[in-house]
């Protein structure tokens, strides 16, 4: 194999680990795969047998000879059903399951800040890759023993007829090995910059059709379809270089492969001309060569699966490289409890770079209501990253803490504190900025914060959002959205994504930029809703000085 990030023992090993979940269906391939060889062979013996009675060579009742014949193409044909079954049924059920583990795994990997792969590029991987690995593992990989087990029956089955045939049909087989080693050393290049290619282009589809309104308003339609040409016009030129290889390697493993059948029918035609073969022997030689050689272009063509499958486990596996986020059980804390910068630190680049937060130290006390202001780029987006353990400090550390139960504490003045982690994200009620709804039902939609809740809670979370209108609609919470709740101003979709959160249990609020959209009178009745008599610990992200107006405290970071 040529040189790439990974060797070829560690992407064996990742494919074979991929396969432990789908031995079922590659089972029942091979299982079924070895039958249909069996029934193969059993069609040259009872063509042979056919033709011969017919011809008198052999005695025996024609119709016989014809039933058996007729019982083998039946089994044939069940054979192939059971091949399509397998594969529809069982195949999307098995791509299926490696998405959901590809997907699992990135939505449990840490938080880098700077995604290292555009979002059109990981669909891509999550869609053609994990096609290609799940058919190679549960198709490809079993054809590989019935494809073994043609080869050997056919070739003793005609060793038995005649040894020299048989010897000169699999002596040119060594030629075609060395000729596959050099198409797999070449090819491999080939399909990795046609699917690096392909994961450009749909990565520039999807960021077109995201921004669409953008594009449309700035007029850059042509910008937008001449960037689209230089990706297709590069990918063509990639599938051309693929295919013209292809072709001339065929080429030359076809002209090989039709050369040997050629000489095995001229050995049978001399031997049947020479009365030493019947007609009926004659079609099985011929059966049977081809037989040998079909197999053999089977192993040929799997020098292209073999390098499709390795490129795209290689992709896959560079999903895993992101290092996992540390997993452990939710840790709810009491409430209110707060949360404490001391010293924190945080550089998203290497050392040296300009930290964005630099030996901050704050407090969130518990039940208190603070604003976070600031200029563009000061770190208040790193501030809550921070503060939702997606990133950790460079320097520093950062602590939730709170005051126990004084029902379960004689000292009222303890405190408990914690080194924040992911398990305390359970902790928090975040509302994004921005439009975060996502297509589906409002239900749905709602859900998401909280699995569990009820009508009634959904209808009061509304209602502390301001979000009633959500009452007037046909179909109320059971409103189908499109992407981005289309159909919905953006102030709609802010107070639903308000109400979204607040169905968490968390009992520290976090609101980033949460009522940019709403018009003055309705973001006052938002606040006051959210903050009036509030229990909970509440952060407000915010440019606006109507939230401020709400807060027990102010904190300016960049300042």
């Amino acid at each position: 194999m040529p040189e790439s990030k990974y060797n070829w023992r560690e992407i064996a090993r990742w494919l074979w680990q991929a396969l432990r979940g789908n031995r079922l269906q590659a089972t029942l391939n091979a299982g079924i795969g070895l039958f249909g060889v069996g029934l193969s062979l059993l069609t040259v013996w009872a063509m042979q047998r056919a033709i011969d009675t017919a011809s008198g060579v052999r005695s025996g009742s024609i119709y016989w000879a014809i039933g058996i014949m007729a019982v083998i193409i039946l089994a044939e044909f069940a054979v192939g059903i059971s091949r399509v079954w397998i594969k529809n049924i069982l195949g999307i059920k098995a791509q299926n399951r490696m998405q959901q583990q590809l997907v699992a795994r990135l939505l449990r990997q840490q938080w880098q800040g700077r995604e290292a792969m555009h979002s059109g590029d990981i669909i891509n991987r999550l869609e053609m890759d994990v096609k290609q690995v799940v058919t190679f593992l549960t198709e490809t990989l079993p054809s590989v023993l019935s494809t073994l087990a043609m080869f050997f029956g056919a070739f003793f089955y005609l060793l038995r007829m005649d040894v020299w045939l048989a010897c000169i049909t699999i002596a040119i087989l060594p030629f075609f090995a060395l000729i596959s080693r050099f198409y797999v050393s070449n090819m491999r290049h080939y399909s990795r910059q046609v699917r690096q290619t392909d994961s450009e282009i749909q990565s520039l589809l999807t960021e077109t059709m995201q921004h669409r309104m953008l594009v449309k308003t700035m007029e850059a339609e042509p910008q937008m379809l001449d960037r689209l040409e230089d990706k297709q016009h590069t990918l063509r030129n990639w599938v051309k270089r693929r295919t013209l290889f292809s072709v001339i390697s065929n080429f030359f493993l076809n002209f090989g492969f039709s050369a040997g059948y050629l000489i095995a029918f001229l050995w049978g035609a001399l031997r049947l001309h020479a009365g030493t073969l019947s007609f009926g022997g004659m079609t099985a030689f011929l059966q049977l060569v081809y037989r040998i050689q079909g197999p053999a272009r089977d192993i040929t063509r799997l020098a292209p699966a073999f390098v499709s499958v390795f490129t795209a486990a290689e992709r896959l596996m560079e999903l895993d490289e992101m290092p996992a986020e540390e997993q452990d059980v939710p840790h709810p804390a009491p409430s209110p409890c707060g949360i404490r910068f001391h010293d924190v630190t945080f550089n998203y680049g290497a050392s040296g770079q300009e930290s964005v937060l630099q030996h901050a130290s704050f407090d969130f006390a518990p039940g208190t209501c603070t604003a976070v202001m600031g200029p563009t780029g000061s770190g208040k987006t790193t501030l809550i990253r921070l503060l939702l353990a997606l990133i950790t400090p460079s320097e520093g550390k950062i602590v939730i803490y709170g005051s126990p139960d004084d029902s379960e504490s004689k000292d009222s003045n303890a405190t408990w504190s914690e080194e924040l982690k992911p398990c305390h994200r359970c902790n928090f009620v975040y509302v994004p900025q921005g439009n975060t709804l996502l297509s589906g039902t409002l239900r749905q939609n709602l859900l998401l914060a909280n699995p569990d809740a009820t009508d009634e809670q959904m209808n009061e979370a509304l209602r502390i959002a301001c979000a009633e209108f959500v009452f007037d609609l046909p179909e109320g919470v059971d409103t189908e959205f499109s992407e981005q709740g289309g159909g919905l101003s953006e102030g709609q979709a802010q107070r639903l994504a308000i109400a979204r959160a607040l169905l968490r249990p968390g009992s520290i609020i976090l609101l980033d930029e949460a009522t940019s959209a709403l018009d003055a009178d309705t973001e006052r009745r938002v606040l006051h809703n959210l903050l009036d008599n509030q229990q909970r610990t509440v952060i407000i992200v915010t440019h606006r000085m109507a939230a401020v107006d709400y807060c027990s405290r102010v904190v300016n970071i960049g300042s």
